[in-house]
């Protein structure tokens, strides 16, 4: 039973190090389905998540099928390794090995039982976190917004894809009323600019008004537009920062999204309706950050072409922008400063 079982080790072994990579095309069952197959769920995941799993990660079948298979097969072999031992322990058997291989025999499979079932299932285990990762971005692109500017529009994230990067600022009435002064409002001796850089930098903001536990959405527009200024700020103006706000459409929905994001920040001993936390999603819908607090403007303003530039986004948008030799040497430097940020 040693020698098919070193035989199939081998090839787990090949198949461990085959790396994922990415495909530049789409399987041809994804073209011949309908929507509505595509949306069938099955396991928790629909077939559209799970064809796009497949698709970053194209050589976890193999995998999973020699590691699933290896395991099986070692598993027969520890059986078999384990009725010759007894063989021997008995006596009586002719064809009963010696008690020295009888027990190496036993170790080998036992051994390579252990391996293989640790490789299958951390694999598995991979995959399952790829595609929550995919449902929780499909979730996330359906998610419905109107722009401040024009509130008659509903929009989704996904239509920002490319175009703009999106800054979710999750809070109670006092995280709100404080963002919203933030932004709308000179604060000291200084000119507010944060809306114009942001605008710059395509970003926009969604305020998410959170109630009870934070596990309920409110009604966000209806507590942005009551904020009153403050001591220290001149100018208010309400609409001053509107090209760059947007406000959430569907509460259900967004309670929904938001109930693992308040979850793991409240398990992590943060005060979620005080303190507030941030969502930041690239250009291509992706989330770049998670942070607890106000929005750190001046930081994201400064950064952000560097950590999700034009260049770092979608294919095809070298083209589109041009390609400047030197944000690429900057990167690492502002990088390491945006982390030190994050510690803070």
């Amino acid at each position: 039973m040693r020698i098919p079982c070193f035989f199939l080790l081998l090839l787990t072994s090949i198949a461990a190090f085959a790396p994922s990579l990415p495909s530049t095309r789409a399987p041809l069952s994804t073209l011949r389905m309908s929507n509505e197959e595509l949306d069938k769920k099955f396991g928790g995941y629909t077939v559209k998540q799970r064809l796009r799993e497949e698709v970053e990660s194209p050589f976890r079948t193999v995998r999973l099928f020699f590691f699933g298979s290896s395991t099986a097969s070692a598993l027969i072999a520890l059986y078999f390794s384990l009725l010759s031992l007894l063989k021997v322990s008995m006596g009586g058997f002719s064809d009963a090995p010696p008690m020295e291989e009888a027990l190496q025999s036993c170790g080998i499979n036992l051994g390579a039982l252990i391996l293989c079932g640790a490789l299958t299932y951390r694999d598995w285990q991979a995959g399952e976190a790829n595609l929550a990762r995919i449902a929780k971005g499909g979730a996330l692109a359906k998610l419905v917004v109107t722009p401040a500017s024009d509130g008659s529009t509903a929009v989704s994230l996904a239509d920002y894809r490319r175009r703009a990067r999106v800054l979710i600022a999750a809070g109670g009435e006092k995280y709100i009323d404080e963002l919203s002064r933030s932004l709308n409002a000179d604060q000291r001796q200084d000119r507010n600019t944060i809306a114009a850089g942001l605008a710059a930098s395509d970003v926009m903001i969604v305020p998410i008004l959170l109630q009870g536990d934070g596990s309920v959405v409110g009604d966000t527009k209806a507590c942005w537009v009551e904020t009153t200024p403050q001591e220290g700020d001149k100018n208010f103006d309400m609409n001053r920062a509107n090209s760059v706000i947007a406000f959430p459409q569907g509460n259900s929905q967004w309670s929904d999204y938001l109930k693992t994001e308040v979850e793991t920040a409240t398990k992590q001993g943060f005060d979620v309706i005080d303190k507030g936390f941030i969502i930041l999603v690239k250009k291509n819908g992706r989330v770049l950050r998670r942070a607890t607090g106000q929005p750190p403007f001046g930081e994201l303003i400064n950064t952000m072409e560097v950590l999700d530039g034009s260049k770092f986004g979608m294919p095809g948008d070298d083209e589109k922008y041009g390609v400047d030799p030197s944000s690429t040497a900057q990167y690492g430097r502002t990088a390491s400063l945006f982390d030190e940020a994050k510690t803070k």
